[in-house]
This record gives structure tokens, sequence and C-alpha cells, in this order.
């Protein structure tokens, strides 16, 4: 039985890493307090979070057409801004997988969709900022998941081989992502979902149900 871990580990953020919904809640709802709408419920938003800006633009107002969903997003982005770090935590266990991987002598690193700006100022309200060895942002290159540029950028720079890196995310692009770069990929199914999402079907090489499963290097192959 495999007990090493990958020798670099790149996760997913929202939803991955961060619980994330929480801030991005405050977010929506600031909106539509200003058009005088009664509060989003966090239930209802959580399954859109992996999903962007849009997304949750869209689910917070389901009558807009889709250019001015398009139109609010820098007011949301402007919101999420003021709200980032305040309410959102790690996934219980993420803090304790990511002393292991480093007290394994392995390094991890960070590809999302998230604007790259975003990401950064998160990184010190969390204490990653010396941890993370990468950061990759959805606007740091010319392509975001589910293209492989992230991820195959971020192996180059930790200076490792795309075979030697394992993807963590929840949602389908990262598992499209990852196969396309030559990765192993963990579906984390502790993430966000919506109802009609299939992790089965987006064909990732390990299912976990939360990130304690990852304190295990043995479940990391499968």
């Amino acid at each position: 039985m495999n007990r090493v871990f990958p020798k670099a580990v790149l996760f997913d953020l929202d939803g991955t890493l961060l619980d994330s919904a929480p801030d991005m809640l405050a977010a929506v709802n600031a909106m539509r307090a200003a058009r005088d709408i009664e509060p989003m419920t966090l239930e209802a938003l959580r399954p859109h979070v992996s999903k962007g800006a849009r997304a949750m633009v869209g689910a917070a107002f389901p009558g807009i057409d889709a250019a001015t969903r398009d139109a609010w997003i820098p007011e949301f982005l402007e919101h999420y801004r003021r709200e980032l770090g305040r309410h959102g935590l790690p996934f219980d266990g993420i803090e304790e997988v990511l002393s292991a991987i480093e007290a394994a002598g392995s390094r991890w690193g960070i590809v999302t969709n998230k604007p790259e700006a975003l990401a950064v100022a998160l990184m010190p309200l969390l204490g990653w900022e010396t941890r993370c060895d990468v950061l990759i942002g959805g606007d740091s290159l010319p392509a975001r998941k589910p293209d492989p540029l992230p991820l195959q950028v971020a192996a180059e720079r930790m200076g490792v081989m795309e075979a030697d890196c394992v993807y963590v995310g929840d949602d389908e692009r990262d598992i499209v992502a990852a196969r396309a770069a030559g990765m192993r990929s963990v579906v984390a199914l502790w993430g966000y979902r919506l109802d009609g999402d299939d992790p089965m079907s987006w064909q990732g090489d390990v299912m976990l149900d939360e990130p304690r499963d990852m304190l295990d290097p043995a479940r990391w192959v499968g």
C-alpha cells in the first residue's frame, strides 16, 4: 500500500480548501438589500459557489437576463472584496491535511478560477501566504480551468513534472483540467455541487468524502 504523499498537491480554492460560501452570501445579500429584496439563504447559494460569480449572481437574481447579470458582476466583486475572509473558513480538517503534506516534505499550491488579486488577498487572512508554494488565479493566464494551462504552469513554477502532481477539486472543470494536464485528480465530495451534478461521471481518479480522508497517503491512489 502506498504511504507516500504526492510530491506536489494542487488544490482548487472555493469549495475545496475554503468554505467561502458565507462571504459570497454576504456579497449577494448586499446587492439584494440595495434592491429591496429579502436576503438569500446560505443553503440556496452554496451549490452555485464553485460555478463562479456569474452563476452566483444568476442564482441570487433568477429573473434577470444574461446581459444584466454580466453587468452586475463588478458590483458583486466589489461587495465580495469588502466581505473577503470575514465569514468563511477552511473546511474542517484542511489545516491538518496541509500540515501533514508539509511535514512529509511535499509541497502544495492553489489553482483557482477566482481572480488572482482576491485569492492573493485571502492568503494572509488564512495564514497561508508563506506556505502556499504557487497560486494561479482565473485571470493570471490567457486560459483558465477547464483548460489545463493553469495546472501546467503551476507545475512548471513548482519545478515538478505534471505526472508528479495531484489536483484536488470539487467541480467537474477541475477534473477535466487535471486529466488534460496529465495529473491525477481527487474529487472533493465535501464541496459545492448542484443537485444535478454527478461526480461519478467526471471520472476522477479518487473520490473522497471529507478532507481528513487525505491524511492517509494511501487514499490518494484510489
